[in-house]
C-alpha cells in the first residue's frame, strides 16, 4: 500500500488545525465577552448596556474581524450606558417584582393564585428573548435610541416563532452545555444567546 505524499499530508493537516482555530475561535471570544459582562453586571442596573455592549463587540468580531472582546465591551457600554439605564432600572424593577409575586404566589391556593402565577411566569419568560433581541438590535444599529431599538426587539423576538423559540432556547440550553468549560455558565450565559440572535438577525436580513 502506498503512503500518502508528504504535501498532501500537510495540507490534510493544516485544514485540520485551521478548522481546530476556528471553532477555538468562537469559544474564545465568547469568554472573553462574557467576563466583561461579568465584571460591568456587578452594577446590578447596568445589565441591559453591557448585553448590548457584549452584542456589539461580538458583531464587530463577526464582521470587521476586531478580536478585542474583552476590551471591546467596556468600550462600547459607553456608548450604550446611558440609552439604556431608564430601560435598564425599569426592567429591572419589574423583573424583581415578578419574582416576589411568583414566591408570594406559590404557596397560595385556588384558581385565582394559580392564573397569577401563571401570568408571571409567562411574562418572565417573555423577558428574556425581548432582551436579547433589544441587545441584538441595539449592537446591530448603535445609531439608533430606545424609541427605535425597542420595537425592533419586539418584532425580532415576537414577530416570528422561530425566532423567538431560538432566543429562549439559546438562553435555556447555554447554562446547560456551558458546564463543560470551566465557569462555562457564568461566562457564556450572556454572549453565546446574543451571538445566536447576531447570527438569525444576519440571515434575517439576508433573505428580506
Amino acid at each position: 500500500m502506498t503512503a500518502a505524499p508528504a504535501p498532501a499530508r500537510q495540507d490534510r493537516s493544516r485544514r485540520w488545525s485551521q478548522t481546530f482555530l476556528g471553532w477555538l475561535e468562537w469559544l474564545a471570544h465568547p469568554v472573553a465577552a462574557g467576563a466583561a459582562f461579568a465584571i460591568l453586571c456587578l452594577g446590578v442596573v447596568t445589565w441591559l448596556p453591557a448585553l448590548a455592549a457584549v452584542g456589539r463587540t461580538l458583531r464587530a468580531w463577526r464582521t470587521d474581524g476586531d478580536g478585542r472582546s474583552f476590551t471591546g465591551v467596556f468600550r462600547a457600554f459607553g456608548a450604550y450606558w446611558r440609552p439604556l439605564l431608564g430601560h435598564a432600572v425599569a426592567s429591572t424593577a419589574g423583573l424583581a417584582l415578578l419574582l416576589v409575586d411568583v414566591v408570594f404566589l406559590v404557596g397560595r391556593s385556588g384558581p385565582a393564585a394559580v392564573v397569577l402565577v401563571m401570568l408571571a411566569l409567562g411574562l418572565l419568560v417573555a423577558s428574556v428573548p425581548y432582551h436579547l433581541a433589544l441587545a441584538v438590535v441595539a449592537a446591530a444599529r448603535p445609531d439608533g435610541s430606545v424609541r427605535t431599538w425597542a420595537p425592533g426587539a419586539l418584532w425580532f423576538a415576537f414577530g416570528s416563532v422561530p425566532r423567538g423559540t431560538a432566543l429562549l432556547g439559546a438562553a435555556v440550553a447555554t447554562p446547560v452545555f456551558s458546564l463543560v468549560v470551566p465557569a462555562g455558565p457564568l461566562l457564556l450565559c450572556a454572549s453565546v444567546p446574543v451571538l445566536v440572535g447576531l447570527v438569525i438577525l444576519d440571515q434575517t436580513e439576508d433573505d428580506a
